[in-house]
């Protein structure tokens, strides 16, 4: 299965650069449906029985590689369930703003949460402050544990939050406490792998972001030896339907790393669109060569690999790269 995850890579990379083409177009909807096309068609030519657990998001009404989805080849041996977001932050590429990615994660049959599409309470950390904090605690409490655990002062903790009008509280309260307050318009998958990136300067990620996200995100970290706590939540009465519908009643249980992405074997892998605090953007150098930067992680064997691609257009179309 190792080679798997360069097969992924290419699927990302392939994914990007379709929606690379949209930067700044203003059409966030085209770019979604042309990542989602090129995505599903790298999965099916792919050697796995893929079913889709966490798929493209309804709160849009975005086009969709839809829950219960089947991918790839249904005689082959491998069994997997699969979670994508084909474009993160679709808004991000319509106005060229940074922190748009590809990303997908691949386990085992049952491995990935089937989360229903409604929102998520979360904190995400990096390994040095790994079993630290307490998605149930004060954020004062949590900002003081992390600058314990990271021997920084309060004054030294950068916090990322999504940058929403539900945020302004949460906003206020990291801010009461001396912290750094770093906001982003979109794409809190790649706002939790900060915390585990030291260049990044991001230690900890905050607030209420999509439980499919919070999927992707914690078998990001899985890979990265970072943590996720969250709480499944709704914010308008559809979403708290839905998740009376599939059954998530209790919303004060707490989902950790685990809960979201277990298993031994775990893919995650990630491809840049725009520039973010992990990954730069798909480039367009001319003469049809293509830039891409793309992360690449498995569980089992704990390898991260950033893989650096430049490709050429001219020699083949990106549904072969």
């Amino acid at each position: 299965m190792r080679i798997l995850a360069l097969e992924l890579a290419r699927i990302t990379e392939a994914t990007a650069i379709a929606a690379a083409e949209w930067i700044g177009r203003r059409d966030g909807k085209k770019a979604d449906g042309i990542a989602v096309e090129v995505m599903r068609t790298g999965f099916n030519n792919l050697d796995i029985d893929g079913t889709v657990v966490i798929g493209e998001g309804e709160r849009d009404k975005a086009p969709m590689l839809f829950i219960g989805e089947r991918l790839g080849n249904p005689d082959s041996e491998h069994k997997v369930d699969i979670a994508v977001d084909p474009l993160e932050g679709t808004n991000s590429v319509a106005y060229g703003r940074n922190e748009a990615m590809v990303v997908m994660a691949l386990g085992g049959k049952g491995d990935l949460l089937q989360a229903p599409d409604v929102y998520m309470k979360k904190i995400a950390v990096g390994p040095r402050a790994l079993g630290v904090v307490d998605i149930n605690a004060s954020v004062a409490d949590n900002i003081e544990a992390v600058a314990r655990a990271l021997n920084k002062d309060r004054s030294a903790i950068s916090v990322m939050v999504l940058d929403r009008e539900r945020h302004l509280d949460l906003i206020q309260a990291i801010s009461a406490t001396g912290a750094k307050v770093h906001t982003i318009p979109d794409g809190d998958v790649s706002a939790c792998m900060a915390t585990c990136m030291e260049e990044s300067g991001i230690d900890m990620y905050l607030g209420v972001g999509g439980a499919p996200e919070g999927v992707l995100a914690a078998a990001a970290l899985r890979c990265l030896g970072g943590e996720i706590q969250s709480q499944l939540c709704w914010i308008h009465e559809d979403e708290k339907e839905r998740l009376e519908e599939a059954g998530y009643t209790d919303l004060q249980r707490v989902y950790r790393t685990r809960d979201l992405a277990g298993g031994n074997q775990i893919f995650f892998v990630a491809t840049a669109v725009t520039n973010g605090a992990t990954l730069k953007g798909v480039r367009f150098l001319g003469n049809g060569k293509v830039v891409t930067e793309t992360l690449v992680m498995r569980t089992q064997s704990g390898t991260i690999r950033n893989i650096h691609a430049v490709h050429d257009l001219t020699r083949k179309d990106i549904s072969n790269i």
